[in-house]
């Protein structure tokens, strides 16, 4: 039988300890490759379907298998499913990181360990929970092969135990898990969670104060990853050429687009495809064939990471300049050059705003959930068309990879816009058309799409000198003109792109602003610097680039206004400083993380007050 060697001090503080309910963090750390996903997801959506609001994050190696990987899985009563910095709960799985993983916990965290390991002599001031894998595996699954995948649903039913998750929701959650198809290897894997059930009842007395309550927070949410909700809004946005070269961590997004594309884009009489998806030899190939589609009339896509848009550089200019619409979602990560391929950043501002030579402006979409990366991609193919112009989806490797909880995504019912897009029946009305003429005052064109039968209707593209009827020319004023034009068309952009979230607050001296996923951090740290320091602050999160008149306007209502980013050197700030106006410049602040895992609050916490002076 095995015991609980808890230290002194845990046993103490166990006589007077409050139970933490529905608030706490779990860590799985075990080798990549074992198998340890299923397990790690079993357990998430347990929680989940106990009503209590959670998320997943899991950080992996970028080889195949073999180095450490570690998933942590947060229980929020509040509804807070950013990355909390502390570990409460470890799972302590592989030999290689075991000792530091525990080293690095705070007093009174709990472990569960493989026994062999005997990690409980190495403190004294947490909960120790030694569990044999490797005899309990044995009897549940007698082929050998499978035990190490097997051994990993062990855990599943020990934390099940000790944190009172309801075993039922474990069986249920195994069966969403493998399908109906797959009914054997769930019915093995609930044997070993039974296993490690029983044996923690029988052999592991908690002493712990977490555990988990059943909620009703979750009714009506999904648990999805960001790449997922982007690749089904671009289906929703009617896209029907998708082209792309694999990498980290957009590959999935392409991959999960295929996947309804089979099932949403096959036409019903003759059983083909209505649709194209084109694996290419690199991101140039991708990206021109967007261009080429997307030039003919298509509504096309492409799905890359940092290094990705490196190479897309000259064709973006080109499209920018022979404007021609496109989405492009970046799903960013470490960089530069191949960086940290599995960990998230927000490092691809400043470079894809002004991809390519030149004088280049882009618009960015910041989408900060998976319900945003569904809306957003519908959106970004009607901008793209309105504008025709690329379009930049910025993602990051925490909300495109990771499980996320999220609203069910609302039907887009308001019909698809092409923009300016001239007939034959439009042709023989005007009596012809100038490709680049500014007719309206905002920028844009219009333009016809191959194929439309009139002898008005044709015009070349070019990415060389041209004027208002797409004529080469390198005449000075074609030139400026065509430039300044497309100037005026970035300025028509800021009443059109998503609006920001703002929440002011009157009593509220310092605003923060930030985008994408720090919205989660940064929300949490709001409350972590009311309800510790008593400072009341004020909201601003970045839908969209361009700007709006509502960024001035809310720098403008505060004495110092913070711009959180997860980037070195400080890029969103960067952008802000090109539009605005000294005085308003010196009001602003950096909070930046850029280590590579996904933003806490409590690290946003501690350099507001280091810079507040609190």
């Amino acid at each position: 039988m095995s015991t609980i060697e808890a230290s002194p001090a845990a046993q103490r503080s166990g006589e007077f300890q409050q139970p933490v309910v529905n608030d706490f963090s779990i860590q799985v750390a075990t080798v990549n490759g074992s198998g340890s996903q299923t397990a790690n997801s079993v357990l998430m959506r347990a929680i989940f379907q106990m009503g209590v609001p959670v998320s997943g994050k899991n950080m992996f190696p970028s080889n195949i298998q073999g180095l450490p990987t570690w998933f942590t899985i947060r229980a929020s009563k509040h509804g807070y499913i950013g990355r909390k910095k502390e570990i409460d709960f470890l799972v302590a799985m592989n030999p290689e990181t075991a000792r530091e993983d525990v080293m690095k916990l705070e007093s009174g965290a709990a472990v569960v360990y493989d026994e062999p390991l005997k990690l409980d002599a190495l403190r004294s001031d947490l909960h120790f929970y030694p569990v044999p894998f490797d005899k309990l595996v044995g009897p549940v699954c007698p082929e050998a092969k499978l035990r190490k995948l097997v051994r990993n649903m062990i855990y599943d039913g020990v934390v099940a135990n000790l944190l009172s998750i309801e075993m039922e929701e474990i069986h249920q959650a195994l069966i969403k898990q493998f399908g109906k198809r797959k009914a054997k290897a769930a019915d093995l894997n609930w044997g070993a969670a039974k296993a490690g059930y029983d044996f923690a009842e029988k052999n592991l007395a908690k002493t712990d104060p977490f555990r988990v309550e059943r909620m009703n927070a979750t009714a009506g949410k999904i648990i999805i990853d960001g790449n997922s909700a982007a690749a089904l809004g671009c289906v929703f946005g009617g896209v029907t050429v998708v082209t792309w070269y694999p990498i980290t961590p957009s590959s999935s997004l392409v991959e999960s687009m295929m996947g309804y594309l089979k099932r949403f884009r096959i036409d019903r009489e003759t059983g083909k495809a209505t649709y194209a998806v084109v694996q290419a030899e690199d991101e140039l190939s991708a990206i021109g064939m967007v261009l080429g589609a997307a030039w003919a009339g298509a509504r096309s896509v492409t799905s890359t990471a940092g290094p990705g848009i490196s190479l897309m550089s000259e064709f973006i200019g080109l499209a920018y300049y022979a404007e021609i619409p496109a989405v492009i979602f970046d799903v960013q990560r470490v960089g530069p050059s191949t960086g940290l391929p599995t960990r998230t950043a927000q490092g691809d501002i400043i470079s894809t705003a002004l991809l390519s030579h030149g004088d280049t402006r882009h618009p960015l979409f910041f989408p900060c959930s998976p319900e945003e990366c569904f809306s957003m991609a519908v959106d970004a193919f009607d901008f793209a068309e309105h504008f025709q112009t690329p379009v930049f989806v910025m993602t990051d490797l925490d909300l495109g990879m990771n499980n996320w909880m999220a609203d069910r995504f609302e039907y887009p019912f308001k019909p698809i816009k092409r923009g300016k897009v001239l007939t034959a029946v439009d042709l023989e009305r005007l009596g012809g058309f100038a490709r680049y003429k500014d007719v309206d005052g905002d920028g844009i064109g219009y333009r016809t799409l191959p194929g439309t039968n009139h002898p008005q209707a044709a015009y070349f593209t070019r990415g060389s000198g041209h004027n208002e009827k797409a004529q080469y020319t390198e005449r000075e004023d074609d030139y400026v003109n065509n430039l300044d034009r497309v100037a005026r068309k970035f300025e028509t952009m800021r009443s059109f792109v998503p609006k920001p979230q703002v929440e002011n607050n009157s009593k509220a001296r310092i605003g923060f602003v930030c985008f994408g996923t720090s919205h989660h951090s940064v929300g949490e740290s709001r409350d972590q610097l009311k309800n510790e320091y008593g400072v009341e602050t004020s909201y601003f999160r970045l839908k969209a680039y361009p700007f709006t008149q509502e960024l001035t306007d809310f720098i403008h209502r505060h004495e110092r206004v913070y711009v959180i980013e997860q980037n070195r050197d400080a890029q969103i700030l960067g952008l802000m400083r090109l539009e605005l106006t000294a005085q308003d410049i010196a009001k602003l602040r950096s909070v930046r993380y850029y280590g590579g895992l996904p933003l806490d609050a409590r690290t946003v916490t501690d350099d507001i007050v280091r810079q507040e002076g609190l």
